[in-house]
């Protein structure tokens, strides 16, 4: 039990910087898109993807992006990039058929 106490308090307490609390605000952002989805898509009673879904994802991601090369993180960096591309050619596809559909 000592050992779990030890290595909590190590990873959480001795290891609590700047960058830690940037990881958490990440963290915490990225979060935020399933909130904003399961909110809307609770509003009208099916599943939806809003568009704040996409700009959540886009600021999650970079915060993450940028905690893990700050940490040096590859797993995170990769993670992350590869999501970044996705989430801005979303966003692209979804401004696409509003201009050429300005209803929608």
């Amino acid at each position: 039990m000592d050992q779990l106490i030890n290595w909590f308090y190590t990873v959480f307490i001795e290891n609590f910087d700047f960058w830690m609390l940037f990881g958490l605000a990440a963290q915490a952002m990225f979060m935020m898109r399933f909130v904003v989805q399961w909110m809307a898509s609770e509003r009208v009673g099916r599943s939806i993807v809003p568009i704040a879904f996409w700009f959540f994802s886009i600021a999650g991601g970079v915060m993450l992006f940028v905690y893990g090369v700050i940490k040096k993180e590859p797993i995170i960096i990769l993670g992350q990039g590869l999501g970044l591309v996705i989430y801005f050619r979303n966003l692209w596809l979804i401004f696409k058929e509003k201009r050429r559909d300005p209803t929608i």
